[in-house]
């Protein structure tokens, strides 16, 4: 019999992310259009990729017409790439990340953008279309049969009776959910992009109005306008454009959705998915053959305490029945054995329902590659997120730094200042006789280097110059910060770059030495060599005239 053959999957990276401020509906004035457009160019620049680079992209929201999507991604550019438009409640954000994953890690695409964004109401949220089913009328007359409803959203009701009967069965005290709240809102004071940044007293948040249950208003997540992305990416693409230091890798992603018990077992939990979101995780762990312990930082969905604390539970970071005392011992806050939202969560950064998974994604790469600032988690080495929608859906995904040698002799272009003129560089009048050299260009060597070459230069002080040099018409030009765009770009330190411009360094062992980085096309890249031993003879009669 002969055998089936399975295809490898490949691994998938998030080279960029990007998020705008979330705010409180109607502060902004202009539209989603512009939030997805500003949260896609700040993903694409922290990837140093284009998006013509893009070759396919998800979008998410919840509140909107179909084909939102494409309104804004055509705002950044129109490429004809497929853009596919996902809708799956709170859970919308993650979904659209992890449809993209998908995609990469097939091998159809190498580079693929997620957007997720959200133009939202205020106050609380409510079903839109009355001529016909709920989607979770299934989740509410489930809840009915338990208990009386009430003159309340519906969604909070589920939630509060999940804290209820949390308490009921375990002996979990208002005050743990309480706990919470203040933990979220007092990691938001940090966090720049959240909606709310006021630290509130435990009293304070005990004793604002009660919604429903044990819940109060500040244990409550509000209705929030804003947009996040990433920008994903195969292996092949991210070692070609010189990408490592900055690559998290997507170890794993689970999505799951109702199981029968979630109506069977008559538990207000099930309803809001803990049996769903349990099984998702025991799964993603497995197959990631990592434990909960392993983890450091975590960015979960609160849309309202209690779900906070009923998912410590269902994620393994404390055996069931047990999230009282994990809360009591500060085992979620910095200073204990983990660290959970360290954004601030839903509760005060804000919840756009299609931006919120994504917005989770861009923490914890920041936090992976230590770039949160005053919220920075030490020694993150792995990241979990967890992202649910009722009606139902759960997505949890794990992170980590995808090369994390490269984190010692990395080159951060992004973190540098900008030089605005070419005074002061090493370089600079070698280049300015290789232009003399290309326009006499007595070995033809124009004609058999046709591209757009980019060089960055980085000085000792962290000062950047930035030349393109055109060889693609006529006998050529250099310019010091050209607006044409490289096919290639190399990377590489002032005190290194004469010794790789004279053939001293071949390119290929400067580049694996971490000498030089290299974004763009590999190939062109690599004749470099092949340019050097042509022109070696011209190189030393140019260098005698200095």
């Amino acid at each position: 019999m002969q055998k089936t053959k399975t295809n490898k999957m490949g691994r998938v990276f998030v080279i960029g992310v990007g998020m705008t401020k979330f705010d409180k509906p109607g502060t902004r004035t202009d539209d989603y259009p512009e939030w997805g457009k500003e949260a896609i160019l700040a993903a694409l620049q922290d990837a140093r990729v284009e998006m013509t680079d893009v070759e396919l992209a998800t979008a998410g929201y919840v509140y909107g017409d179909s084909t939102s999507g494409q309104r804004v991604i055509y705002e950044v550019g129109m490429t004809g790439i497929p853009i596919f438009n996902v809708n799956n409640n709170c859970s919308t954000g993650s979904s659209a990340l992890m449809l993209a994953k998908e995609m990469v890690e097939s091998g159809k695409y190498k580079c693929a953008l997620a957007v997720g964004f959200e133009k939202m109401e205020k106050g609380s949220l409510s079903a839109k279309f009355m001529d016909r089913e709920n989607p979770i009328g299934k989740h509410i007359s489930a809840m009915s049969d338990l208990t009386e409803l009430v003159a309340a959203p519906m969604v909070l009701q589920m939630f509060g009776n999940a804290a209820i009967e949390h308490m009921n069965k375990y002996g979990t005290k208002p005050i743990h959910f309480a706990k919470i709240a203040y933990k979220n809102h007092k990691h938001s004071v940090n966090n720049p992009k959240s909606q709310f940044r006021e630290e509130y007293s435990l009293d304070q948040i005990l004793n604002s109005p009660k919604v429903f249950g044990p819940l109060t208003k500040l244990q409550c997540c509000p209705t929030s306008d804003g947009a996040a992305a990433v920008i994903l990416a195969s292996e092949s693409f991210v070692r070609s454009h010189g990408l490592e230091s900055q690559a998290v890798e997507i170890l794993g992603m689970e999505m799951l959705t109702d199981l029968p018990s979630t109506f069977s077992e008559k538990s207000h939990m099930n309803i809001v998915g803990y049996d769903m979101v349990k099984k998702a995780a025991d799964t993603l762990f497995r197959k990631a053959n990592k434990n909960p312990s392993d983890v450091q930082v975590v960015e979960l969905h609160d849309c309202f305490s209690a779900n906070e604390l009923i998912t410590y539970e269902t994620l393994g970071l404390c055996p069931p029945g047990t999230a009282g005392q994990f809360i009591d011992r500060g085992d979620n806050t910095y200073g204990g054995k983990y660290v959970v939202n360290p954004s601030g969560g839903l509760i005060s950064k804000g919840h756009p329902i299609g931006a919120t998974g994504l917005a989770q994604a861009a923490e914890l790469c920041w936090q992976l590659r230590g770039e949160a600032g005053p919220r920075q988690v030490p020694g993150v080495k792995l990241a979990l997120q967890h992202n649910l929608g009722l009606g139902g859906a759960v997505v949890v995904a794990l992170y980590q730094l995808g090369f994390p040698e490269y984190q010692t002799r990395k080159i951060r272009i992004r973190s540098v200042a900008a030089a605005i003129s070419d005074e002061g560089f090493t370089i600079t009048p070698y280049l300015k006789i290789l232009e003399q050299a290309m326009q006499e260009d007595e070995d033809g060597l124009v004609e058999k280097h046709r591209a757009i070459y980019g060089l960055k230069v980085i000085k000792a002080n962290g000062e950047t110059g930035i030349w393109i040099i055109n060889c693609k018409t006529g006998k050529g030009k250099i310019e010091f910060n050209g607006k044409d765009k490289p096919d290639v770009t190399f990377i590489v330190k002032d005190s290194d770059v004469v010794d790789l411009l004279m053939g001293k360094i071949p390119p290929q062992k400067a580049f694996f030495q971490g000498k030089v980085k290299i974004q763009g096309n590999i190939g062109l890249a690599m004749k470099l060599t092949e340019l050097q031993q042509t022109a070696a003879k011209k190189i030393e009669v140019l260098r005698a005239k200095l």
